[in-house]
């Protein structure tokens, strides 16, 4: 049987097929659907941990017991999880272990592009590399066998494309694998000196048997064309690109990009005087075959950042005299409307960022929907850099601004699933020397939901929806390890919301304001909509500056000015449109 899949959901038939047991995740695109898509297996545990480092740790529990386990997270996720990975890897494994990490070449949703080969590399793992859906299937089911074969974790490392897009895919049946149980072994699983002298000489010798096994792995693959000098060593979407150019050369199809056998890349270059290697992002196959003193190309012909389309494999072979008379007008160029994002209408976030762009206040962010707020439309947030940092920033630059003088407030945002994945500690650590001369505002936005990737749930989740498990309480948790000054607000009262930014900002010490509403999308959460009075309204642009999706001026028969707007489909009836009016004009329908 056939199916049409992304190639989050072959990985997860994969590991399906494979016989896999558990699964761990955090959501993060490129990576949230391989989870989802495993809900469906009822042979499978499968969750999403409140962050990678804890999914790593529950996918590494099941392999101490000898059941075929998988993490996977996004490519920035694996920094997260680096602490028990770079000790779990000299382990020899019990169950099978597969690392599977969503690399994000052009940063269509990140905030950095990794190369997570280097990871790999660094955490000595195996690593394939799948380049279309059938091969995410096979290279998941392929690496649990070499992980249990060679004693290893190994890691599918895959591309945001290659996640997304889809193809054919030929369905097997699951194969059923035994638990094999745990038997304790000190010198094993406990990783103190002494017992971690020897795991680094095995690490090495796992990786020397893999690599002896590459000479001839079938998911490496040379295809030789006659009369040709010329090779070029590709892997995953960048073979396919490839072969749309048809080219008369020879190529060397990557499934394992580590350990490559050097054995049999010594043999290639042997054969031809002319090797260039495509890779997106690090040059990290023309790194090892340096490091095996073998010549190549890639970089000086290829960018080392973003996506690689045919279009610039193209002018890369031109530039290395592969290909001859490429026009570089040939293709039309297809011209995009621009589509920035925006909050959703009815949107908790909108009013928080309204009040404090109008406060005029210095914002740090986080990781989220509302990461927003720092893109030009809103203008209302001054840095964002990763997963839980805006606490710690803020510390830090709070305590600097002190020192020179600089009393004027700080404020920081952050959301409550990156509360619970990384800001919790960054908490903790306010209350070491806490000064009243501090003036921190921190305002927690709960929506209830991880919304960014899709609305999975957090640790707040079951305070607002029954269905989930978890209820934990932000304020009473904050109370409980020592802030005095929390207080939990409704944004869509937006003068309640105003006012307890005017007073925490304007007063010292450390302050906690808990925005409460749900996410409108996650939730389905719709009231009456509203309607402008174009009589009423005069045209001040106000309610239009929420940014609000269903707002907008436009012109009224009989009046010359242009008034605002309510689109009625589109509006949920949040109500802060109404209450930023000057005028009146803004009223709920019956």
């Amino acid at each position: 049987m056939k199916s049409v899949m992304t190639g989050n959901q072959a990985i997860a038939r994969g590991f399906w097929e494979a016989g896999g047991r558990l699964a761990a995740s955090y959501p993060g695109s490129p990576t949230v659907e391989m989870l989802e898509s495993l809900k469906e297996y009822e042979e499978i545990y499968s969750e999403f941990s409140v962050n990678e480092k804890v999914a790593l740790e529950v996918a590494m529990g099941a392999s101490f017991y000898g059941a075929r386990a998988m993490a996977s997270m996004k490519h920035v996720g694996v920094n997260i999880a680096a602490d028990p990975l770079m000790t779990f890897t000299q382990i020899k494994i019990n169950g099978g272990f597969v690392l599977v990490s969503g690399d994000d070449p052009g940063m269509a949703s990140s905030q950095n592009e990794q190369d997570n080969r280097i990871f790999g590399k660094f955490a000595n793992m195996g690593i394939l590399y799948p380049g279309n859906s059938q091969e995410a299937k096979d290279y998941m089911k392929i690496a649990l066998e070499m992980s249990e074969n060679f004693q290893m974790p190994m890691l599918l490392d895959i591309t945001s494309r290659v996640c997304h897009s889809r193809s054919i895919v030929e369905m097997g049946e699951r194969v059923e694998m035994d638990i094999k149980g745990f038997s304790p072994d000190r010198e094993k699983y406990t990783m103190l000196p002494p017992h971690t002298f020897k795991p680094q000489y095995e690490m090495v010798e796992r990786l020397e048997k893999l690599s002896e096994t590459a000479y001839d792995i079938p998911i490496n693959q040379l295809y030789e064309r006659e009369g040709t000098d010329t090779l070029i060593i590709a892997s995953g979407l960048m073979y396919y690109n490839l072969l749309e150019l048809d080219l008369d050369v020879s190529i060397y199809k990557l499934g394992l990009v580590f350990p490559l056998s050097v054995k049999r890349m010594r043999e290639l270059a042997d054969r031809y005087s002319n090797i260039i290697v495509l890779e997106e992002m690090m040059p990290f196959i023309e790194n090892e075959l340096t490091l095996m003193g073998i010549e190549s190309k890639g970089k000086e012909l290829f960018s080392f950042t973003g996506e690689l389309h045919i279009e610039d494999i193209r002018r890369g072979l031109k530039k290395a005299g592969i290909i001859e008379g490429v026009d570089e007008s040939e293709a039309p160029k297809l011209q995009m409307i621009p589509r920035p994002p925006m909050f959703c209408a009815g949107c908790p976030h909108r009013p928080v960022f309204d009040v404090l762009k109008k406060a005029k206040v210095r914002v740090i962010g986080d990781i989220g929907c509302y990461s927003m707020a720092a893109l030009d439309q809103w203008d209302a947030s001054d840095i964002m850099i990763s997963m839980g940092a805006s606490v710690g920033i803020t510390k830090g630059m709070n305590k600097m601004m002190r020192r020179n003088g600089d009393h004027a407030p700080l404020v920081s945002v952050i959301g409550d699933g990156t509360f619970f994945h990384s800001g919790m500690t960054g908490f903790v650590n306010l209350l070491h020397q806490m000064d009243e001369e501090d003036n921190m505002t921190f305002i927690i936005l709960e929506n209830s939901t991880t919304a960014m990737t899709g609305g999975q749930h957090n640790a707040s989740s079951g305070n607002f929806n029954s269905a989930d498990d978890m209820k934990v309480d932000i304020k009473a948790m904050l109370s409980a390890i020592g802030f005095t000054n929390v207080r939990e607000v409704d944004q869509f009262d937006y003068k309640a919301m105003k006012e307890a930014v005017k007073e925490e900002t304007g007063r010292k010490g450390t302050s906690v304001i808990i925005a409460t509403r749900p996410c409108a999308l996650r939730f389905k959460i719709k009231e009456k909509n509203f309607y402008v009075d174009p009589k009423v309204c005069i045209g001040c642009r106000t309610c239009v500056k929420t940014n609000c999706p269903p707002i907008r001026m436009k012109e009224y028969q009989g009046i010359d000015k242009l008034k605002s707007f309510i689109d009625p489909d589109m509006c949920v009836g949040c109500s802060v449109c109404a209450q930023v009016c000057p005028v009146g004009a803004i009223k709920r329908s019956r």
